[in-house]
């Protein structure tokens, strides 16, 4: 059987996830449209957390994910190569999307093939993701003298129908 991380090569290799990078492409340049992804992805990811263990941790790791595109969005964070923000983006919009390989309302295997695209993104980023984790520690501390998380903008609309259709 394969990792989850295996299954999630195959994913970012599928015809499915390539629409997802073309628009997490066109998105990237526009702040408030990739805010309102990361705010309700952010949000979704907080339902699924209530499950401790590898789910838990990968969550954890996914909601990295997503201050780590919203600090590259504000500016705050730079080091990191533009296109490791747009396969992050696509994974999130991929996430965040109803239609995807395994539609999320079938229960637990809906957020199965989510869960292994993240893996595949936090496997593959893993020294970036490291770098980022390290630089908010340190930032967040030295800027305030108390670690904080950077909160997700609040939004108006649903990220879904900035998905796809235009």
């Amino acid at each position: 059987m394969s990792s989850l991380a295996e299954k999630g090569l195959k994913l970012s290799k599928n015809a499915i996830f390539s629409i997802f990078m073309a628009r997490a492409s066109k998105i990237l340049g526009k702040p408030f449209q990739v805010a309102i992804v990361l705010k309700e992805v952010a949000e979704k990811l907080a339902d699924k957390k209530s499950s401790k263990g590898a789910f838990g941790q990968l969550i954890e790791l996914a909601l990295t994910l997503v201050r780590l595109v919203q600090a590259y969005i504000t500016g705050a964070y730079r080091q990191i190569e533009t296109g490791t923000v747009v396969s992050g983006v696509a994974v999130l919009l991929y996430v965040l999307s109803p239609i995807d390989l395994v539609p999320d309302f079938i229960p637990v295997l809906g957020f199965l093939d989510d869960f292994s695209l993240i893996s595949w993104f936090i496997t593959k980023f893993q020294g970036e993701i490291s770098r980022f984790q390290e630089w908010e520690k340190t930032s967040a501390v030295s800027a305030s003298g108390v670690a904080s998380a950077p909160a997700v903008s609040d939004r108006t609309q649903p990220a879904v129908a900035e998905l796809g259709h235009s």
